[in-house]
């Protein structure tokens, strides 16, 4: 038992150095996360038991959760255009620019290429939630337009991995008609269970999205998908209940960001074997170029089509340029099943979790919009409204 006391302590000293250090340097704390457990992984190598597997598995859930909870639908109806052209873009850009280099410049076989374009077209959506949160964007037009964009690139990712490499079976017909099932029936019973319940002291709101989560975040294992796509088709459902219940969305988001999502970020950073890439960084560094300008090239051009200001433009760009969630279970999945080696997988992770610490640190830094830039793009909202 002192083992498991110890591995706490261990873990939680590392979360609470991220949030000290986040809030010395007022940068996300999931991307100062990330780095700490590159870090640790690569020091002190703190032992990924079941448990923190656990936790930081829940945490991903959760946090896809929240970030689905976020698209409210006036939101989605004003920018819908927007939304589709931008996560279309998002996705297809960089699964092809990385498809392409992997296969004809790097020599990778063609099953190896197209697994490093899927593992490359993603956008995290927990690194861009959790930016989002921090600096206030997740209530704006802006951010949700965002978080909307970032749901169709990785729902995109999702689609193309099934497709191209999943077997599909009956366990996943069976997620996909339950799943389908429970987001037609989810609103109507969960608005007459908070009005049953009435934000009781021991939090049975809470308790029964966890319920539902766990339930189709099994299904959607048993059928080969992944735990997180059906969280954020459950946020996406229940966003317009829980923009009526900002309480209970304020409690599920501090118990979330204080116990689960240190975990996740930490434990992604602690994976990560620099010694592994250390003979290949050349290949580390075009992988990185190929989503990055691929993404680059794929949405500034869209977002002039749109009238962003420049401002708004660069950082929205950044900002889908993140990789992280997807990114590595894409590259996960190829290593389990023998699609990629170990090698492989390592350039593919270190340059997904580059992706998710460089754009967010330019954007974050340099590119953060201003308030005449949020008060222009928020007018085109009540014109549409």
């Amino acid at each position: 038992m002192e083992e498991l006391w110890l591995q706490a302590l261990i873990w939680f000293t590392l979360a609470l150095v991220s949030s000290f250090i986040s809030f010395r340097l007022a940068i996300s704390a999931a991307l100062i996360e990330l780095i700490v457990g590159i870090v640790a992984g690569n020091t002190i190598h703190p032992e990924v038991t079941p448990w923190v597997n656990f936790l930081a598995s829940f945490g991903a859930v959760i946090l896809t959760f929240l970030a689905g909870a976020e698209l409210e639908s006036e939101v989605i109806k004003a920018y819908w255009k927007e939304s589709l052209v931008l996560g279309f873009i998002s996705f297809f850009a960089p699964f092809l620019g990385g498809w392409v280099v992997s296969q004809f410049l790097l020599g990778w076989d063609l099953r190896q290429a197209q697994l490093a374009g899927v593992a490359l077209s993603t956008t995290s959506v927990a690194v861009v939630y959790a930016v989002m949160i921090e600096s206030g964007l997740n209530e704006r037009p802006l951010g949700k337009l965002i978080l909307a964009a970032c749901f169709v690139t990785d729902l995109g990712t999702v689609i193309a991995l099934g497709l191209l490499f999943a077997e599909i079976g009956f366990y996943f017909w069976l997620f996909a008609a339950v799943t389908a099932v429970v987001l037609f029936i989810l609103p109507p019973i969960t608005k007459r269970y908070f009005a049953l319940v009435k934000n009781h002291p021991s939090e049975p709101e809470v308790k029964f999205i966890f319920v539902i989560l766990c339930a189709l975040a099994f299904l959607a294992v048993k059928g080969g998908s992944e735990a997180v796509l059906p969280a954020y088709l459950v946020g996406a459902v229940l966003a317009n209940l829980f923009l009526e219940n900002r309480e209970l969305v304020k409690r599920l988001r501090a118990a979330t960001i204080a116990l689960l999502t240190p975990f996740y970020f930490l434990k992604a950073g602690s994976l990560v074997d620099l010694k592994a890439v250390l003979g290949s960084l050349g290949v580390l560094v075009v992988l990185f170029l190929a989503k990055t300008i691929s993404k680059f090239l794929g949405l500034y051009p869209a977002g002039m089509l749109f009238k962003f200001t420049p401002r708004i433009n660069i950082y929205n760009t950044l900002l889908m340029s993140t990789g992280l969630t997807f990114g590595t279970i894409s590259a996960l999945y190829g290593l389990r099943n023998g699609i990629i080696d170990k090698t492989q997988y390592s350039l593919l992770v270190v340059v997904i979790i580059l992706t998710a610490i460089i754009p967010t640190l330019i954007a974050q830094s340099f590119f953060y919009p201003r308030k005449e830039d949020l008060d222009r793009f928020e007018k085109k909202t009540e014109h549409r409204g």
